[in-house]
């Protein structure tokens, strides 16, 4: 995962649906040519709607390619990606959210572990906080961080839905069935 951070000044925040997609609806928000969020229906710190600015065309950049992307990890193709990044957050949630693409596909790492990565071991409650404020599920994979004896804890996205994105990154069988992701 490559975190880029372009130049945003005066660019407006548009977004669009990804509607059908195995852990339901995908809210996309971009900041000019960056990603800045993708949120999941019901997600906790969601931001509100109004705050996505204007919908835009889901073939637009960096839309499509964003789709592009996620419809191939749901099939089991694609394990990092490199999309444009525009991240807002706290110097510290940053650090986080960089360090969580670190952590391979298919594996896990529990909040002490992460925090001790940082160089912060006695950090794990930050990290897990921090983890929670992730503005790009998926695509930063907070889902791969877990408790110290390896239990699913808390998850934006509801631990259902962490389940199930554990479990398919390690058994590698597509969540979108080919013919389902165009």
């Amino acid at each position: 995962m490559t975190v880029h951070t372009p130049d945003q000044q005066a660019a407006p925040l548009t977004h669009t649906v990804l509607a059908d997609t195995p852990v339901g609806p995908l809210t996309l928000v971009v900041l000019g040519d960056a990603l800045t969020g993708l949120y999941m229906t019901d997600q906790r710190h969601r931001p509100p709607q109004e705050t996505f600015g204007t919908p835009a065309d889901p073939d637009d950049p960096p839309f499509a390619e964003t789709i592009a992307q996620l419809r191939a990890y749901f099939r089991g193709e694609l394990t990092t990606f490199d999309l444009p990044l525009a991240l807002r957050g706290t110097p510290f949630q940053r650090r986080v959210w960089a360090a969580l693409c670190t952590i391979p596909y298919g594996e896990t790492v529990s909040y002490g572990r992460l925090a001790e990565r940082l160089g912060a071991p006695t950090a794990a409650r930050a990290v897990g906080l921090a983890n929670g404020r992730n503005p790009v599920g998926i695509i930063v994979p907070c889902h791969r961080v877990v408790g110290a004896n390896g239990s699913l804890t808390g998850y934006g996205g509801g631990l259902d839905r962490k389940r199930r994105l554990l479990d398919f990154e390690r058994t590698e069988s597509a969540l979108f069935p080919v013919e389902e992701c165009g």
